[in-house]
Order: structure tokens, then C-alpha cells, then sequence
């Protein structure tokens, strides 16, 4: 019975938040079949199927290029944050630093601080150094900016480990190295792989920060879409969207399966 009277007050709550989640993914689910109209323009509900943004989509130069530095900048933000983020958070969890809590606060910070803030910031310090606009730029933002999922990821996989593992490598002759990459890397490989791709989603769909040092030569999708709505408005701008949409779940769905590796 007292089961029951919990759920009974949970309802209210639990419907607000569907309430809520319906309201946030409603322009999403708007979205998907508007991308699949005939028209030139964007009408809900469609009124037929076609796949001919889609083709538009692959066909146009500028909209291809887009992406594919998206996807690069992201891969190049994947690697070098999940590598850095991954050795934080060994050092924070298993090292004995002085102000470790001071320095995972501020490794968290990117987290808080509104994104407008930082680009704006970025783009002062970036373009009398020439960075703007270029991958180098891109890469180094979006790793500072992707860092502290990394950190927060992998920390939990190593909380969870037992550290006595470690000890007893070393106690048979191996070296923190070796003890590292042999026994403590495979047990928290599922959580930095989970973390690698919310390393990757963090820079592929970051909007922000890409329009104020995007150039003209180099831009993200995310960049490409906000001008298109103010220049071009068309359906391919839905089917852009559809595509970072399936992108994004299917990444997600990796690595909410890999979290769920790391929890068992």
C-alpha cells in the first residue's frame, strides 16, 4: 500500500514531465516530416512524400562541405578529448593533487558558463592570432568545451572500480603504466568509449561558439543552417536537420549502451 500511495503522488510529477519532454521535442517531430514535402517551401502537415531535399541536400556542394568539416571538427575534438579528458580523470580519481576539488570545478566550468559568453570570448582571442575560421580554432574550443563530459563520464567509470586492482598489479611487478593499460583501460573502456561520444554529439552539434569564428571558406552545418534561414528558407533546411537528428540519436543510443556496460 505505501508503494501505491507513492506512485499515486508521483503521477502529477511524471505526467508534468512528459508534459514538459512533449513540449521540448515537438519542433523535432515537426521537423522530420516537413524534410519529406515536394514544395519549396516549409508547410506542416506535408501534403505528399518525396526524398528531393534529400538529394538536394547530398548534391549541393556547399551543404556537403559543411557537414564534412562538421564531422571532421568533431572526430579531431573526439580524439583529443577523450584522450585529455580521460588522463584528468585518472589524475583527479587515482592521483593525489593538491586542490583536486578547485581543479574539477574548473574543469566543470565550461559546463555553467552561458556558450554565448565563451564564444564571444574566443573570438577576441582567437582573431588577432589568425584562428578563426580554421580547423586548428575549431578543434581546440570544441576539446575545452567537450572536456568536462569526458572527465565526468570516465570518473564515474573509475569510482567504481575497485583501486585495490591497480595495487595488486604492481605487487606482482607491474609497473602504474603497465598497470594501467592492463587492468585499470580494459574495465573502464566502455565508459570512455560512452564518453568519446558525447564528446563527439558536443562538438557536432554545438551552434554558438562555430557562428561567431566560422569564416566564409569554413563553416559548420549547424553555422550553414542559421544562414540559410536567413537567406535561403527551404525544406533542406529540415532535411539538414533530420540528418543531425538521426545522427544524434544513433550516438546517443551508443553510448547510453556503453553506459550501461559501465553501470552493470
Amino acid at each position: 500500500m505505501p508503494s501505491l500511495r507513492i506512485r499515486a503522488g508521483d503521477l502529477p510529477l511524471r505526467l508534468f514531465g512528459l508534459a514538459v519532454l512533449a513540449f521540448l521535442l515537438l519542433p523535432t517531430l515537426i521537423m522530420v516530416p516537413v524534410s519529406f514535402d515536394s514544395v519549396h517551401f516549409i508547410r506542416f502537415p506535408p501534403r505528399d512524400f518525396s526524398l528531393r531535399w534529400y538529394r538536394e541536400y547530398l548534391a549541393d556542394p556547399e551543404w556537403m562541405a559543411a557537414t564534412v568539416f562538421s564531422l571532421q571538427i568533431a572526430a579531431l575534438t573526439m580524439l583529443a578529448a577523450t584522450v585529455l579528458g580521460t588522463m584528468t580523470a585518472v589524475a583527479l580519481e587515482r592521483g593525489r593533487l593538491p586542490g583536486r576539488e578547485a581543479i574539477r570545478a574548473l574543469l566543470l566550468a565550461p559546463l555553467l558558463v552561458p556558450h554565448v559568453v565563451v564564444a564571444i570570448a574566443v573570438y577576441l582571442q582567437f582573431t588577432p592570432i589568425g584562428l578563426t575560421g580554421t580547423t586548428t580554432g575549431f578543434v581546440l574550443i570544441h576539446t575545452a568545451l567537450a572536456i568536462p563530459y569526458v572527465v565526468l563520464v570516465v570518473s564515474a567509470s573509475l569510482a567504481r572500480l575497485d583501486p585495490t586492482l591497480d595495487r595488486a598489479a604492481m605487487n606482482l611487478g607491474a609497473s602504474p603504466t603497465r598497470a594501467f593499460f592492463a587492468v585499470t583501460l580494459p574495465l573502464i573502456r566502455p565508459g570512455i568509449f560512452a564518453a568519446a561520444v558525447f564528446a563527439f554529439l558536443s562538438s557536432f552539434d554545438e551552434t554558438v561558439v562555430a557562428f561567431f569564428i566560422s569564416g566564409d571558406r569554413h563553416k559548420t552545418l549547424t553555422r550553414k543552417m542559421f544562414e540559410d534561414i536567413d537567406m535561403n528558407l527551404s525544406p533542406i533546411i529540415a532535411a539538414a536537420s533530420t540528418v543531425i537528428v538521426v545522427v544524434t540519436i544513433a550516438l546517443m543510443w551508443l553510448g547510453r549502451s556503453a553506459a550501461a556496460q559501465v553501470s552493470k
